[in-house]
């Protein structure tokens, strides 16, 4: 037998791991979507922007639940939302220039919350604070204030006025939310038209929303995640006795 000399040997033994740890290098980005950004998403990256918002906004109408908090500009004013929203009512904070208050909506009855601050700004005295600070005041429908407050409070109202894309559609890659959720970007008019996050992950649901014009921008969350609204006890609401304030 002709002996293989001992560098040749070295040297086949180094070439056959390199080659292996090659191998076993390219299985795993592969198997890891190193080539695909879409690779263990639920498809919709690799759909058309319109295909995209469609699934997008399909997904938000079916949710039983939402929460979204963030900015909405509307007519001048800002208004900061942290609501949780379903089909039959909804609940939440609105601040609006320096004031908080709190809505409640139960069926089509809407409530509104808030400190003697806010009440005593709405009637330029100090005779009603005492008796509506921390109280939930009744809204009464034909009331103003019902129309522009209840929004707020409607999940398909709410969604249908701010889930739009202004101008023409296009994809603005791949980026991950606050979560680390994987998302799909898409845009109107290359951003000026606004942005949405759509996520990749299970169901394609909206994520973040940066809305045309600088009207604001609004994250989405608790998808689907039951919660209760219930009417206040008869001891913890008033009658304000007058039309209530709309800003």
């Amino acid at each position: 037998m002709t002996a293989i000399p001992q560098g040749r040997t070295r040297r086949s033994v180094l070439v056959t791991a390199s080659c292996a740890l090659a191998l076993t290098g390219a299985i795993v980005l592969s198997g890891c979507g190193g080539d695909d950004p879409d690779a263990g998403t639920n498809g919709v990256g690799k759909l058309p922007p319109a295909k995209i918002q469609a699934k997008t906004r399909a997904a938000a109408d079916a949710a039983s639940a939402v929460r979204l908090s963030g900015t909405v500009v509307t007519s001048g004013r800002t208004y900061r939302l942290d609501m949780r929203l379903k089909a039959d009512g909804g609940t939440g904070s609105v601040t609006a220039q320096g004031a908080t208050f709190k809505l409640l909506r139960v069926g089509q009855e809407l409530y509104l919350k808030a400190d003697a601050d806010f009440w005593s700004h709405a009637d330029g005295s100090d005779g009603a604070t005492g008796k509506l600070d921390g109280k939930y005041v009744k809204v009464p429908q034909r009331d103003p204030a019902y129309k522009k407050f209840s929004g707020f409070t409607d999940k398909d109202v709410l969604l249908d006025g701010l889930l739009t894309l202004h101008g023409a559609l296009a994809t603005d890659g791949h980026h991950s939310d606050q979560s680390g959720t994987r998302t799909i970007r898409i845009t109107g008019d290359e951003g000026s038209g606004g942005t949405l996050d759509v996520s990749l992950q299970g169901t394609p649901y909206p994520l973040r929303l940066v809305r045309a014009g600088d009207a604001g921008t609004l994250r989405f969350s608790d998808w689907g995640r039951n919660f209760t609204v219930e009417k206040p006890a008869r001891s913890e609401t008033v009658d304000y006795g007058r039309q209530l304030p709309t800003s």
